[in-house]
């Protein structure tokens, strides 16, 4: 038991330090997945509902695409595939190698992927607004911009947040298919210590506790957010 608390301490020879810093990766992957993944799938939910026959059709093909294809897949070709495509057009301007850092293309990827489900959240929740919620505003003189951010987006979140509360917690975890390429995440750290020390059961089990952690917190943070949002709405 003390050597273990020593391996896991932020003592002389302990991996405290580093699984403190991938587990700080590993947020700023899933945060800045996250928003990316809300912001692209409200714009392809708007797109598929009010777009025109251009935008619907590539909408619904990006979504297809980032829902069959599998994340870690994915993963790679943006990351092999974009640096060998950003270095060859920089070798052909004149410019030296460029080494693509993995954070971002994590967030990048993550959030495409995010995205293409997020809009179908999105899109089912702007359904389940009462057109006649809408009509009401076009009636008070509102143009369709002041009627989506005044009536339908306040109406809608509610519905909208009990499904990305579920691809929050997803996204935690699909955080960890970025230790392929080497980032310095919380599940590339344990097995870093794991190799280093022998004792992979103890840093995978204590990994899988940190991130057992962050979806508890994250989801009674959230709970408490949708009981916000609903608080002016009838009880049923």
């Amino acid at each position: 038991m003390n050597e273990a608390m020593q391996l896991l301490g932020f003592g002389e020879g302990g991996w405290g330090p580093a699984l403190l810093s991938g587990t700080w990766v590993t947020l700023q992957i899933s945060i800045g997945a996250f928003i990316v993944g809300i912001l692209i799938g409200l714009l392809t939910a708007l797109a598929k509902l009010y777009g025109n026959p251009f935008c619907q059709s590539f909408a619904r093909g990006y979504t297809t695409i980032c829902r069959a294809v599998p994340e870690l897949l994915l993963i790679l070709l943006f990351f092999y595939g974009g640096s060998s495509l950003l270095n060859m057009l920089l070798d052909y301007l004149g410019y030296g190698y460029v080494e693509i850092a993995g954070l971002p293309v994590a967030i990048i990827v993550l959030g495409l992927v995010q995205g293409a489900y997020a809009s179908e959240i999105f899109r089912g929740s702007i359904l389940a607004v009462h057109s006649g919620q809408a009509e009401a505003g076009s009636a008070y003189g509102m143009n369709q911009r002041k009627v989506f951010f005044r009536i339908t987006l306040p109406i809608m979140a509610p519905h909208a947040l009990a499904g990305l509360s579920n691809l929050w917690v997803n996204l935690i975890k699909d955080s960890a298919l970025i230790s392929v390429i080497g980032t310095n995440e919380l599940l590339y750290t344990a097995k870093q210590a794991g190799g280093s020390t022998r004792e992979y059961l103890l840093f995978f089990v204590s990994v899988a506790v940190i991130y057992y952690l962050i979806t508890l917190i994250s989801s009674y943070l959230l709970r408490k957010l949708e009981i916000h949002l609903r608080r002016w709405q009838p009880k049923h």
